[in-house]
């Protein structure tokens, strides 16, 4: 039985330890839930009224009319954010030098202000009128510039001789770049790439600083303005808002481990030659060398 030189299997004591600290820790984690549940529950918000809320159609079509918007302000940014990140990441790799600086400035800008100060100014100076925009424009500018980066020590990764083999083949280097280089960072990024994008489904709740009606926006009209017996239902609001973008964010995890293992399974690349069975010999060939 071999064992890595990094990792000392534990003994015996050191397994009935470890047993110990997994039942202190679950039993302390039960107790601080079971508490949770018991102050909710003594301040009446586990009361059936509080969550029978969720069941008038009003507050359905609002939930949905949310998502929808949160989901519409994120499919555009997304989309956007990608590509502005590949041409950003092929200018910062560009040979042309004042290409080059524009792009790193770029990227170092709107990676440093942070998304709720773009995002008001492009609302108050550009699209008063029109939320969505400041919204989308926002995410696109600060994810595009991370994604730039990711695509960037994606490409650089990639063993050199690709490019090498590439060129000697005579491609040009936009044909390098499209065919070779940006394909297979894509998909030795694609884990960071989809973090990435889960962080942009989530920023779009910053819309409802600027009155944009995406999801967070929805549950805060409704846990502000509902009452059940003189209370407001901010918990089960939250619990259920909540629940909604966890929803969310392991579908586009999901859907993004689905693509990953079906490009994995993908048949590229030059089959290798079965290997022939040598011509037996009759006799006319030469004879050894004296």
């Amino acid at each position: 039985m071999s064992s890595s030189v990094l990792f000392d299997s534990p003994g015996p004591k050191a397994r009935a330890r470890n047993r110990i600290y997994a039942v202190a820790g679950s039993a302390a984690l039960l107790g601080l839930i079971a508490f949770i549940v018991y102050r909710l529950a003594a301040k009446g918000h586990l009361d059936g009224a509080m969550w029978d809320i969720f069941n008038y159609a009003g507050v359905r079509n609002s939930i949905a009319k949310g998502l929808v918007s949160t989901l519409e302000a994120f499919a555009i940014a997304g989309v956007l954010s990608l590509v502005l990140a590949v041409l950003l990441a092929v200018a910062r790799l560009s040979d042309h030098r004042p290409v080059s600086w524009v792009a790193t400035g770029v990227i170092e800008l709107f990676r440093a202000v942070p998304l709720l100060i773009t995002i008001y100014v492009l609302w108050v100076g550009f699209f008063t009128s029109d939320p969505l925009w400041a919204v989308v424009i926002g995410l696109t500018l600060y994810n595009g510039a991370v994604q730039a980066e990711v695509l960037r020590a994606g490409i650089l990764a990639v063993p050199k001789g690709q490019s090498e083999a590439a060129y000697a083949l005579g491609m040009s280097k936009t044909q390098v770049m499209t065919t070779v280089l940006i394909p297979q960072a894509v998909r030795s990024m694609l884990p960071t790439i989809v973090s990435q994008l889960v962080v942009t489904l989530k920023d779009t709740s910053l819309g409802f600083v600027i009155t944009y009606e995406e999801l967070l926006y929805a549950g805060r009209q409704m846990a502000s303005t509902i009452l059940v017996d003189g209370e407001n239902p901010y918990v089960p609001v939250v619990l259920v808002f909540g629940a909604i973008y966890v929803a969310m964010c392991l579908a586009l995890s999901a859907l993004a481990n689905w693509i990953e293992k079906r490009g994995r399974r993908a048949k590229t690349g030059i089959k290798v030659a079965e290997a022939q069975k040598a011509a037996p010999d009759m006799g006319g060939g030469a004879g050894p060398a004296t």
